[in-house]
């Protein structure tokens, strides 16, 4: 049985509370043991919302032990890993400190503010031999698994072209409102925008050069609006937008289209349909789980089982990072082409 520790109960760390207790009902060798969040008022049940939908549950806080301080929490505490839903600027820390308990850490997207601080987070689970994953959570997402398998296997052939957005309301739900302000969140390029970076990663590897065309709507919020072209060396056409000013009734919404040499695949409005060039367009069978969901069960597996993250390796994601900071450079010099290191 894995106990589990989880640092920040906010949007997010909710999330995977919810999916800490479903696995516990559905009877996964995880038990939640410990809650820890500097906002006290959260163990009364007062929270605040998100940009998409996920549970409305009402939680026994007297179930767990509770703390303001994760430091005493991996200190009072036997567990076997923690899971780190702290605001990004955070992230680097926590995990380091967790990692040098001798802790296994699940961490929250994005894997940290700079890629130096990636580079030190690896360096720390490398050091005491634990496990470290970032919760890139479209790498578990059926309709881009399915996605994968596709570019993978080349069943249509190659790839030929790539278009990936998500956008939604301004974030205005988050503690002290931490994810408008640039050096702390990254604004949507890193918060936001980063689900399609790496997925963009994870598909086709890590682009030779980038060009961003960026604007900054609210102060000190870094960039809101993002639109990425990624050149790689075959040429494909790969872009990816982002924007989280969309304000009003418009919620949140995400898509790809990606084009083969005999076929195509769209998800658009929860739906992933699949058009071959020479047959009928067909919705794939796929499991309903959200990616919150299947990255928690493969995370247990991987330290039960001793297996490697192969999924989401950390040196994987840390590529990421260091695609988005090509972008932010990009960005700065008006959409200058920028060779991502």
């Amino acid at each position: 049985m894995l106990k589990v520790g989880l640092v920040g109960i906010g949007f997010m760390g909710r999330t995977h509370m919810d999916n800490y207790i479903r696995l516990e009902k559905e009877g996964y060798p995880v038990k939640l043991i410990a809650l820890c969040d500097v906002d006290t008022a959260k163990f009364e049940g007062k929270f605040t919302g998100g940009n998409i939908a996920v549970s409305d549950n009402k939680y026994d806080f007297g179930k767990y032990n509770l703390y303001t301080s994760m430091d005493e929490m991996i200190e009072k505490e036997d567990l076997d890993y923690v899971d780190i839903a702290l605001p990004t600027y955070l992230h680097a820390g926590a995990t380091i400190k967790a990692l040098n308990k001798g802790l296994h850490v699940l961490c929250e997207k994005p894997m940290a503010r700079t890629s130096d601080e990636c580079a030190n987070m690896i360096k720390a689970a490398k050091a005491n031999n634990k496990k470290l994953m970032i919760g890139q959570c479209l790498r578990f997402w059926p309709e881009y698994e399915i996605l994968k398998e596709y570019v993978d296997t080349e069943k249509f052939g190659k790839v030929t072209g790539a278009y990936f957005y998500r956008g939604g309301g301004t974030p205005i739900w988050s503690f002290e409102n931490w994810l408008l302000e640039n050096s702390k969140s990254g604004g949507a390029l890193l918060d936001q925008h980063v689900h399609d970076v790496d997925t963009i990663n994870w598909l086709f590897g890590k682009p030779e050069k980038v060009s961003t065309l960026a604007k900054n709507v609210i102060p000190g919020s870094g960039y809101d609006i993002v639109s990425t072209n990624y050149l790689y060396e075959d040429g494909k056409v790969v872009n990816a937008q982002d924007d989280w000013t969309l304000n009003g009734d418009y919620g949140f919404g995400m898509l790809y289209r990606v084009n083969f040499e005999k076929g195509s695949l769209v998800y658009q409005d929860g739906k992933l349909t699949i058009y071959p060039n020479d047959g009928k367009a067909f919705v794939p069978d796929h499991p309903a789980e959200m990616g919150y969901y299947r990255e928690i069960v493969y995370f247990i597996d991987c330290i039960m089982n001793s297996k490697d993250t192969d999924r989401a390796p950390a040196e994987s994601t840390m590529e990421t990072i260091k695609i988005a900071e090509a972008e932010v450079e990009s960005a700065d010099n008006k959409g200058a082409i920028i060779a991502v290191k």
